[in-house]
């Protein structure tokens, strides 16, 4: 299946110049959204993911659905103020500042085989705090899963070292 087919792309959004990958045109479509997640399931297998790892927001949306088709744990990573027990944090750069990630002190195990899943790998900043904070826990990152690339932003330049599986890219 084409997924390319279902990206709705939103010229000029959020702001001019920029040719938004609107994702939800997957998700509101069950038979390619069930697709998709069954591809990123896959590569979860093969990678031999024990538990999935997931930012907010979109992370949940993707990586939700490929934990319970796995029978395995979701570990949401959140924004700080948003978990209500212990966390551990890191502070990472965004284009027009810092923001910081969280995610509870105990939700990875030591040795834990980790799948971090994401709708999109853009600049990697995102990926690479969560990375971060998983390894922080002990965790092992087998692998990193998006929807779509964009790979004209170098994401992939910040994961050196690590697996990463996009179902789409785009070049420009």
């Amino acid at each position: 299946m084409d997924l390319k087919q279902y990206v709705t792309i939103v010229e000029n959004y959020p702001k001019e110049g920029i040719s938004f990958k609107d994702i939800t045109t997957i998700m509101d479509n069950g038979p390619v959204y069930k697709y998709a997640t069954d591809q990123i399931v896959e590569y979860a297998k093969k990678v031999g993911a024990e538990i999935i790892v997931g930012p907010e927001a979109r992370g949940f949306i993707i990586g939700c659905p490929v934990a319970y088709a796995l029978n395995i744990g979701f570990a949401p990573v959140r924004k700080e103020g948003k978990l209500p027990r212990e966390t551990i944090r890191v502070e990472y750069g965004l284009e027009y500042g810092k923001d910081v990630l969280t995610i509870h002190r105990d939700a990875i195990k030591q040795g834990q085989k980790v799948l971090i899943v994401d709708d999109l790998l853009a600049t990697g900043g995102t990926v690479e705090a969560t990375v971060k904070l998983v390894e922080e826990l002990g965790g092992e990152v087998a692998g990193c899963a998006f929807l779509i690339e964009l790979s004209y932003l170098d994401g992939r330049e910040r994961l050196k070292g690590y697996d990463v599986h996009a179902l789409m890219k785009y070049e420009d």
